[in-house]
């Protein structure tokens, strides 16, 4: 038998990390406070490096912006203001017609913010049923800054609007456009993230019914986003970031902070509410929650990583973003939680809410509701686990449909933005002309004669083509040796026509002209149709590797963590199951717009290309966080004598409460953006809310346990020649003596469950 001295001592990285941070209480929290303020000055002096066009747009759209950027070309916030007769009869050779387009330009120029404004009596550009025309101008300035200062513009037009009510003059640009998809995405963020922290704050104090207890999470969650973000805006100077990028850090950053802090408080006050004396609770909650904590974090680390391989701009911003954010919040919980939890000690439940105290099982930190589900769960597990699982395919089933589109305005918004029906009015009365494909042909010698042959031949063709309805025009710049051709596209908004559109351009126009003229160098094309196109192709590509990358590693990481073949190959399937799931409602909710109206959306026929994948990563690293928290308490049980059906039912019962309260926070925090006004952010939100929901219920409450169940003790399976992996397990044994009299734990066996 070993001497207790020996067992005491801690075993594991997780365990002697706490241990540590337990007996240097003020220097662990001096140093965290430290960390998170030289994050922030280092990070401040730095400053943040944001993702340019030229990197954030894939394919030929970025080399468009690439070689524009080589040159010193900004291309100019170009804006457009339609004038359009909302009755029969009336065309713009009328007088009051041509006097609202003078109003207009009159109007649009005075307020020095524009220039080269133009009259659609000069340019021709005037609908074929002469009851449109177009002021076309370009912002002043930076193009990237022209959003904050269009709305002088918007005002003038608007004021000439009020004095021509026979006529509809509305304006729409790359300024305005900008500046409405700004202020609809930034209030929709700003809402999420003000909303965020006190629902998280409200559900924690229901949680442990105590202000100082609730309080922990929410503090230690902040201030690991708070270094984080210095760290990132050291970081972006080599792999730069995005204001996208911030926000999601800041949800992934609270969630799994507070998840993190969760498991370890609700382990020690469980311990001590057993009656052990304060230092084995915290040891035993290091040695045991800190060690989960852990495996989940470098799981969600793994699947964050994954991220960086799509080959996209923002996608690598986003996963570097938020694997430092997980690390950080990990860090923090195996060091300065358990030195604050130690430094407090029975003040943690300080601030008490007197209606909030409920009756509990001392000592257990039991379920009793969950303990009465799994009691008829485990009585018929093959039931169990035929329902469940059909359940979830069939709730995933209508993702083998999923239709994934980059949404256009109208799709986004609907009828709740006035620059939405502006777009849809230009569309309509000059097809592609609001938003074209743009040509940057680069040549040796731009005026060379065959060069400015065979750009005339590109103009006649892409209409003769029918690509385009024109007018294509054509801007040189000599000294750079560039030309910019601008090709609105036939189809506009209609995606699935414009990229044919643009397909003709590229694949018959191009060739025949372009490339196969002497002395151009490049031309790439590009435009917002090219980009989405490019995008999605981009995107397409790295959906195979970064899904393989993922499941490998967690699954490796399984493997090692837990020493179980079996409990690595049920983690991934799932997971999947789980995600699948999320699929399949966003699918029947944002696509097929089954029960939209009861999240307040409406079915536009697509899902926004780009959330598959990031909820494939978000979710499988989240949904890691409860698995390995319940598998651990399991294995635990198992390891201390009981038997697995036993170990099942303790490990279940024992975390569900604070699965369930972890689940609460992240399913409202995620709801919450199932209510703002961008139909891609509600999208988001509605199968994040719901992904979490499902896999803290039907996979971690029913699926996990009847699956655990049948298995029995083929659960901790691991063929003869895999063990040779390392081993990552590091158990920390329950001291012996330590456990409270008459508790009546059985022995803890001596070697691992193998």
């Amino acid at each position: 038998m070993a001497d207790t001295g020996r067992s005491a001592r801690p075993h594991g990285i997780a365990a002697r990390m706490g241990s540590w941070s337990a007996r240097h209480r003020w220097t662990a929290v001096g140093g965290w406070v430290l960390l998170v303020i030289l994050a922030l000055a280092v990070g401040s002096m730095a400053g943040r490096v944001h993702v340019s066009d030229s990197e954030e747009f894939p394919g030929e759209s970025g080399r468009v912006s690439k070689l524009l950027d080589e040159v010193g070309i900004d291309d100019p916030a170009g804006e457009t203001v339609l004038i359009q007769a909302k009755g029969d009869g009336v065309t713009t050779a009328d007088p009051a017609f041509h006097a609202a387009v003078d109003a207009v330009v009159e109007a649009v120029r005075g307020t020095g913010q524009v220039t080269g404004v133009t009259s659609p009596y000069e340019t021709k550009t005037i609908s074929a049923d002469r009851r449109s025309a177009l002021v076309q101008f370009d912002m002043r300035g930076d193009a990237e800054k022209a959003a904050d200062h269009v709305q002088p513009v918007l005002d003038a037009v608007e004021q000439v609007q009020g004095a021509h009510q026979d006529l509809r003059i509305e304006q729409f640009g790359d300024a305005s456009g900008q500046k409405a998809f700004d202020d609809a995405f930034g209030d929709d963020f700003r809402q999420a993230e003000y909303s965020a922290l006190p629902v998280a704050l409200g559900i924690l104090l229901i949680a442990f019914g105590a202000l100082v207890a609730a309080l922990l999470p929410v503090v230690l969650a902040m201030s690991a986003f708070l270094a984080t973000s210095g760290l990132v805006a050291v970081v972006s100077h080599a792999v730069h970031t995005s204001d996208t990028a911030n926000s999601v850090m800041l949800l992934v950053g609270l969630a799994v902070g507070v998840d993190y802090c969760l498991f370890y408080l609700r382990r020690e006050r469980e311990e001590r509410a057993a009656g052990r004396d304060a230092q084995t609770a915290l040891r035993i909650a290091a040695a045991t929650s800190g060690r989960a904590v852990l495996v989940s974090g470098f799981t969600v680390i793994v699947a964050m990583t994954g991220m960086l391989f799509t080959g996209l701009a923002d996608f690598k911003a986003m996963g570097l973003a938020t694997l430092l954010v997980v690390a950080v919040a990990m860090i923090g919980s195996v060091t300065v939680l358990p030195a604050l939890l130690s430094l407090l000690g029975e003040r943690v439940d300080k601030g008490r809410i007197p209606f909030l105290r409920r009756a509990r099982r001392q000592g257990s930190g039991e379920s009793r509701f969950w303990r009465a589900v799994l009691g008829r769960v485990l009585r018929r597990p093959k039931l169990s686990v035929a329902l469940a699982s059909g359940m979830l395919i069939a709730i995933a089933a209508p993702a083998v449909g999923m239709n994934t589109a980059n949404l256009t305005l109208d799709q986004e918004f609907g009828d709740s933005l006035p620059i939405v029906a502006a777009y849809e009015h230009m569309d309509e009365a000059f097809p592609g002309g609001p938003d074209p494909a743009q040509v940057v042909v680069k040549a040796d010698d731009i005026n060379a004669a065959p060069v400015r042959a065979a750009i005339t031949r590109f103009r006649e063709r892409a209409v003769a083509e029918g690509a385009s309805k024109g007018p294509v025009t054509v801007a040189f710049h000599d000294r750079e040796n560039l030309a910019v051709i601008q090709v609105p596209l036939v189809g506009g908004s209609d995606e699935a026509r414009s990229e044919k559109s643009l397909d003709i351009l590229r694949d018959t126009v191009r060739p025949d002209t372009l490339k196969a003229a002497d002395g151009i160098v490049d031309a790439p094309i590009g435009g917002s149709t090219a980009i989405s196109k490019d995008f999605n192709d981009k995107l397409g590509s790295a959906v195979t590797p970064v899904f393989a990358f993922v499941v490998v590693f967690a699954f490796l990481l399984m493997l090692m963590s837990f020493r179980s073949l079996t409990v690595a190959v049920t983690s991934i399937v799932l997971n999947l199951l789980s995600v699948g799931a999320a699929y399949g409602i966003l699918t029947a909710v944002f696509q097929h717009g089954w029960g939209a109206g009861l999240v307040g959306a409406e079915g536009v026929g697509a899902i926004v290309s780009w959330l598959p994948l990031f909820l494939f990563v978000i979710l499988f690293g989240l949904s890691m966080d409860y698995h390995v928290f319940v598998v651990s308490r399991i294995r635990e049980a198992r390891l201390a004598g009981r038997t697995t059906k036993d170990a099942v039912v303790h490990g279940v019962v024992t975390t569900a409460g604070v699965v369930t309260s972890a689940a609460v926070i992240m399913v409202a925090v995620f709801a919450i953006f199932g209510t703002l006004s961008m139909q891609s952010m509600k999208q988001m939100g509605v199968g994040l809310a719901a992904a979490v929901l499902i896999d803290a219920t039907v996979i971690r409450g029913v699926l996990l346990p009847a699956v655990m169940s049948l298995l029995g003790e083929r659960n901790w399976y691991l063929p003869r020649w895999l063990r040779w992996l390392p081993d990552l397990t590091h158990d920390e044994p329950v001291a012996a003596g330590s456990a409270p009299a008459g508790a009546g734990e059985p022995e803890r066996k001596s070697v691992a469950v193998r």
